[in-house]
C-alpha cells in the first residue's frame, strides 16, 4: 500500500531507518533518520536522532 510521505510520522522514518540499518543500508538510514529529526518538534529530540544515525560518509573508517 502506497502511503502519502506527507502522512508519515517521526516513528515511521525512525522505524524505516532502524529497518536499513538491520539490512546493512547506512546511508539509507541516515536520510530517514535527517527526515525524521527534521520533522521533531523538540530540538534535543532531533539532536539525539541525529547522533543515532551519523552520516556514514564522515563516519568510514578506512582499513589498510
Amino acid at each position: 500500500m502506497t502511503r502519502d510521505p506527507a502522512d508519515l510520522t517521526v516513528s515511521d522514518y525512525l522505524d524505516g531507518a532502524r529497518e536499513m540499518t538491520a539490512a546493512n543500508r547506512p546511508y539509507l538510514a541516515h536520510l530517514l533518520a535527517e527526515e525524521a529529526a527534521r520533522r521533531a518538534a523538540d530540538p534535543a529530540t532531533a539532536a539525539g536522532i541525529r547522533a543515532s544515525f551519523p552520516n556514514p560518509a564522515t563516519t568510514r573508517e578506512e582499513t589498510d
